[in-house]
């Protein structure tokens, strides 16, 4: 079983129903992007972990690529509306930038995978993420704390990091909080940089896992891309590829660089007389 957290959609803009007096009532998986067939799973119950932020408890399927529809009331005694926004490449928490299916569209190859593309596809994904990991000398997937017993400052709302004694350094975001009798709260944070949420970083790691498939004389399909083959079969020219900064160039490294994490050393300097005929401060760089 794993776990699912959905924004609602509802006009075009993230919505949060409980605001209002609604609710999020169910959430409905299904097979083919039409969402109209049979209905592979559901989820009948959600946990509202934060304003706008809903937990789905899903069941073990098969993996692959999902479809589904959230159902919810925007308002108190309104009517229910559904919101499609959802599509969910199952397993989740697998500690993956990307998933074997976004490899695949990358690769223009249909799904559904097989077990061995699937296994092929997280190990380039996983030998991507980790260039990545060396390059921003950080993780890229975020680690879960809980704080317990804490006090809130309440000039901050609950869902802010600023409103708990934090004291971390690294990029914090609040998860969920539960009031104790005391009047304490315990507040589960997540900790880190969160890999799957950036963009540039999710692109990076699909991009370069898809080349990386896309080179192997072994692969089945989506290999180099074929411009002319002689008559008789004796050569093949193929298309250059685009020059970085082109369209469609792959995405470089130093497209994260925003995203490294600054290190400080000390700078070595001649030895200092010793207190209180020196200054007992050191220089950092």
């Amino acid at each position: 079983m794993s776990v699912y957290d959905h924004q609602p959609t509802w006009a075009g803009a993230h919505y949060d129903p409980a605001v209002a007096g609604g609710e999020v009532t169910r959430l409905d998986l299904y097979a083919t992007p039409e969402r109209n067939g049979t209905v592979v799973a559901s989820a009948t119950s959600a946990v509202r972990l934060r304003p706008g932020v809903y937990r789905f408890a899903l069941p073990t399927l098969t993996p692959g690529r999902y479809w589904g529809a959230v159902t919810f009331t925007p308002s108190s005694g309104g009517q229910p509306v559904t919101d499609t926004s959802v599509r969910l490449d199952l397993p989740l928490g697998q500690g993956l930038i990307g998933s074997p299916e976004s490899v695949a569209d990358a690769l223009g190859i249909p799904l559904t995978l097989t077990s061995a593309q699937r296994t092929a596809y997280e190990q380039a994904l996983r030998d991507a993420q980790a260039d990545v990991v060396a390059y921003l000398n950080r993780p890229v997937i975020p680690r879960v704390t809980t704080l317990p017993g804490v006090t809130p400052r309440w000039a901050h709302a609950l869902d802010e990091p600023d409103a708990w004694p934090i004291h971390l350094d690294d990029l914090t975001e609040v998860i969920t909080y539960r009031a104790n009798a005391d009047g304490t709260y315990d507040v589960d944070l997540l900790v880190g940089l969160n890999g799957p949420q950036e963009e540039t970083l999710a692109r990076y790691v699909v991009a370069h896992a898809a080349e990386s498939i896309r080179q192997r004389p072994d692969q089945n399909g989506g290999g180099r891309r074929v411009t002319s083959v002689s008559a008789e079969g004796q050569s093949v020219s193929y298309e250059t590829a685009p020059l970085p900064g082109q369209a469609g160039a792959l995405p470089a490294i130093d497209s994260l660089k925003r995203l490294r994490r600054l290190t400080f050393q000390r700078i070595e300097g001649p030895p200092r007389a010793p207190w209180p005929y020196s200054s007992s401060r050191h220089r950092w760089r």
